[in-house]
């Protein structure tokens, strides 16, 4: 039993045409929550980006990052050495094994939600304090802190299976300004490209009249319940201009069968192609690691194949030298539990997991924290979601020392009670 379908996933999906269509309803969001002014320019100057791997449902630390091979929880794979001496992985992991010299591992997680609707977003909001507000996505909090660049493009974007649109959700108390740009499937939003009966000059009139409508609509509104309405226009204007990004058909036939022609595969390489064309943070889903049945033989199917698309992502982002300023992160809401259960699977488990970084301000070839001899619990310091935010926040040039403003309500970027990973940082 594919445990996939005990614990669905609930998206919301926007078209482009819905998205445009529904700019009333986001500008009624606002983008507020301005990012105070002493984060200055410096993290402008030295602009980093991210890669966020989300790998929904929660991946066994187990058959990755963590094996326990001979024990009573291990499991059937084997470990195996890697680049780094001393540090092991699951078999499954045969060709990532071989950059362990460019990564750095954290093993010893321990978070507090072992639910999918609680952990998804307290994981990617760094679960701050409760001040009365919903904080940002990660993704969103870059897409602010750091900005968007030159490129053109939006700052966040977000590749994954199913439909795409404009997530607005992930903003928080940013406003809807700072929202995901989706693309369901790695494409394009549907109707980017403009129609063949409508003509160049026909579109500029179109666009002038906008325009002027937005021009008159802004008077005597706040900025805030503004900025967002016209932001969607002006992001669906720029990308037609970069729709060759979706063509397929342009990456070489080497890399495909590299990344392999599976979700994954293909969106990340889409991912890598997004860094390179200069968006500030990609974020890439894959689904169904929820293997509540069967955990063997889909951690075989679903770790076989991040392996292969990983390892190319990781080997490319060293050739051409984006690791020193690309942070790749991959993880999922929490582990699974070291017990094995009457179906064969393993169950949610927060309070002993893993994750994978790589690049930007990381020290290479590490493996921070450990578990004990079952992979039960953390021996030593533990590491809360927390702990990770202020890591990547350091990592990313972004001072956690300033504050939000939301609307002249001071909130702080990170846990306050939290402090960065030292033994991962460079």
């Amino acid at each position: 039993m594919n445990a996939a379908h005990l614990c669905p996933t609930h998206e919301h999906h926007l078209s482009r045409r819905q998205w445009l269509g529904r700019v009333g309803a986001v500008a009624a969001l606002g983008a507020g929550g301005l990012f105070h002014p002493l984060v200055g320019e410096e993290v402008r100057k030295k602009r980093k980006q991210v890669l966020f791997i989300w790998l929904d449902g929660g991946m066994s630390q187990l058959e990755s990052w963590d094996p326990k091979p001979n024990t009573q929880f291990g499991g059937p794979f084997r470990a195996i050495p890697t680049s780094v001496p001393g540090i092991h992985v699951s078999e499954l992991l045969p060709k990532t094994a071989k950059h362990m010299h460019h990564l750095c591992l954290v093993r010893s997680l321990s978070t507090k939600d072992n639910s999918h609707s609680a952990g998804v977003d307290r994981i990617q909001r760094g679960d701050p304090k409760n001040r009365g507000v919903v904080y940002p996505f990660f993704g969103s909090a870059v897409a602010k802190l750091v900005g968007p660049g030159d490129s053109g493009l939006p700052p966040y974007v977000w590749i994954k299976p199913g439909g795409g649109g404009f997530i607005t959700k992930d903003a928080g108390f940013l406003g809807a300004q700072y929202g995901a740009l989706a693309f369901g499937d790695g494409k394009a939003p549907e109707n980017l490209l403009r129609p063949s009966s409508l003509t160049p000059a026909d579109d500029a009139d179109r666009l002038a009249l906008r325009a002027a409508a937005e021009k008159r609509y802004v008077k005597g509104r706040p900025s805030q319940n503004t900025e967002a309405n016209s932001y969607v226009y002006d992001v669906a204007e720029r990308l037609q201009k970069q729709s060759h990004l979706f063509d397929s058909a342009t990456f070489s036939k080497k890399d495909v069968e590299r990344y392999g022609t599976f979700d994954l595969g293909r969106h990340l390489l889409l991912g890598r192609r997004m860094l390179e064309a200069g968006v500030t943070f990609v974020k890439v889903n894959s689904y169904g690691w929820d293997t509540h049945g069967d955990n063997f033989n889909g951690h075989l199917s679903l770790v076989s194949k991040f392996d292969q698309c990983f390892s190319a992502l990781i080997e490319d982002l060293a050739t051409r030298k984006m690791l020193d300023d690309v942070l790749v992160i991959a993880m999922s809401e929490f582990g699974r539990t070291p017990r094995i259960n009457g179906h064969l699977g393993r169950d949610h488990w927060p309070e002993a997991w893993s994750l994978v970084m790589a690049g930007a301000g990381l020290k290479k070839g590490v493996a921070v924290g450990k578990t004990n001899d079952k992979g039960t619990w953390v021996t030593g310091d533990e590491h809360d979601i927390g702990h990770a935010f202020h890591t990547w926040f350091r990592c990313l040039g972004v001072d956690v020392e300033n504050q939000y403003d939301n609307n002249g309500q001071p909130l702080p970027v990170a846990h306050e009670d939290c402090k960065p990973i030292k033994e991962a940082l460079a």
